[in-house]
């Protein structure tokens, strides 16, 4: 099973809360550190707020744009 950690940036919706997922990786020819960012709206049951650091793992679609839910909280 797929697991993400990411920052929680916004958690102003019931049940739902915005996270923020940063990949890092060296690019093969420029040998560049490249970073990218991707944002997940995430199912929690848990109490989180926003900068606290999470695992998400992928679910059954809850609504049409979450996919993901907590495990747990860093």
């Amino acid at each position: 099973m797929q697991q993400l950690t990411g920052i929680v940036v916004s958690s102003k919706t019931p049940k739902t809360v915005k996270v923020q997922v940063t990949r890092r990786w060296t690019h093969p020819l420029y040998h560049k550190t490249i970073t990218r960012r991707k944002s997940y709206l995430v199912h929690c049951e848990l109490e989180v707020k926003t900068g606290d650091k999470v695992i998400l793992a992928p679910t059954r679609p809850m609504s049409k744009m979450k996919k993901w839910k907590i495990l747990k909280k860093i």
